[in-house]
């Protein structure tokens, strides 16, 4: 077989099972591991795949930049706003993190909602500048222009002052075995932070991040309350997360 016709049937195999074992490749199509690692690193440096301890898990296409992130799977993301927001009940305090799903939260809303909104994103603190009842405090700290939040020692030195009711996670991946991850370990870093702060942690989801990972955790996936999402309940990864007891908020 052709590298080319292994790494379709890798790509193949990725989108059916959510996984690649490379022994378990190899011995099928009777090549070495090293053959297989080997095509797994190539499909690794187009994006195709992110490659882990014994072979590799789908990408996540999250990892994009802001604006191009805007454009993907926007009809997922405002089912998932929708139900997110349904979260924020009034009198709490809110810890919304960055990220397209973040700002779809904020722009479902109710204007009578009064509530307190703790973010380290700017553009969520602008898009409810303009909110009549929410009152909201920016964390200061590095701009981290990939996804315009801020991270890093000041940021998340200004997240000891936050004690949350809840915290609207975002991430680019939730994977039963790589758990919640993302691109970047300072951004990583700050939303571990946040979820320290806060009671009840819940996931915002967007189909296209179910089944996928990045090569930063997050959060094992049994750390947080619930995974607010609009995957079918069929789908492979909802079913394992659902018979693991994670619970599903369906979008």
């Amino acid at each position: 077989m052709l590298a080319a016709q292994r790494r379709d049937l890798l790509l193949a195999r990725l989108r059916q099972d959510q996984r690649v074992v490379a022994k378990d490749v190899a011995a099928e199509l009777d090549v070495s591991e090293d053959t297989i690692r080997r095509d797994l690193r190539d499909l690794a440096a187009a994006g195709l795949c992110q490659r882990v301890y014994g072979g590799a898990l789908p990408a996540s296409p999250a990892v994009a930049d802001y604006p191009t992130r805007r454009g993907v799977g926007v009809a997922s993301k405002q089912r998932v706003a929708a139900a997110a927001a349904a979260l924020i009940q009034p009198g709490t305090t809110v810890v919304v993190d960055g990220g397209t799903t973040a700002l779809a939260v904020i722009q479902v809303l109710p204007t009578t909602l009064a509530a307190t909104v703790v973010t380290h994103s700017p553009t969520v603190a602008a898009a409810l500048a303009q909110h009549p009842a929410v009152e909201v405090y920016l964390l200061g700290g590095r701009l981290f222009k990939h996804s315009v939040v801020t991270c890093g020692a000041a940021a998340v030195e200004a997240a000891q002052a936050v004690n949350a009711d809840v915290f609207l996670l975002g991430v680019t991946g939730v994977h039963p075995d790589a758990g919640l991850t993302t691109g970047d370990a300072d951004e990583a870093a700050m939303k571990r932070a946040l979820a320290r702060r806060s009671a009840d942690t819940y996931v915002l989801a967007s189909a296209e991040k179910i089944g996928a990972a990045s090569r930063f955790t997050v959060l094992p996936i049994t750390a947080v309350a619930g995974i607010v999402t609009d995957a079918p309940a069929d789908d492979d990864t909802v079913r394992r997360l659902t018979e693991a007891d994670i619970p599903i908020i369906h979008a």
